[in-house]
């Protein structure tokens, strides 16, 4: 009798805490800990706790069962969401900041001025040779940009 009141107690604390967490927006959390928590609910309704009394014909008993499949289907839930992601939350940061990190090289805010290039306050000769085209000193620019980076 006392083991079922503790359990049952656990029970509510546990989802208790799940709705708190829950309300905090980590659904996930909330999901793995309402999970956890139902554990001892199902155990004792599937009559675990009183290792034989009258499990088999008994609805409660089974609706134990259901409680606890519900709890797996929960913890399954939660596992392919996380794998899904990329793993726990921590592992997320730190993958984000690594890609903060990674996604400007260190001096590329600083511009390079090499000696081909011009100041903006003086014009660029309008005439070109008469074997190249408007596209290829485009290409050019844009080779001259590529190589001024190391690409």
């Amino acid at each position: 009798m006392i083991a079922e009141t503790v359990c049952s107690a656990v029970s509510a604390a546990g989802l208790g805490i799940a709705a708190v967490t829950a309300y905090r927006r980590r659904f996930l959390t909330a999901a793995r800990i309402s999970a956890y928590s139902l554990v001892p609910l199902g155990m004792v309704m599937t009559g675990i706790v009183e290792w034989l009394a009258d499990t088999a014909f008994s609805p409660v008993s089974w609706a134990g069962f259901a409680v606890l499949g519900v709890s797996w289907v929960l913890f399954m839930t939660t596992r392919t969401v996380e794998r899904r992601r990329g793993g726990t939350r921590k592992e997320r940061r730190e993958a984000r900041a690594a890609a903060r990190r990674d996604a400007v090289a260190p001096a590329a805010s600083a511009p390079s001025l090499d000696p081909g290039s011009r100041p903006a306050s003086q014009p660029r000769p309008t005439s070109r040779p008469a074997g190249t085209s408007r596209a290829e000193d485009d290409f050019s620019d844009i080779e001259a940009i590529l190589k001024k980076h190391g690409i």
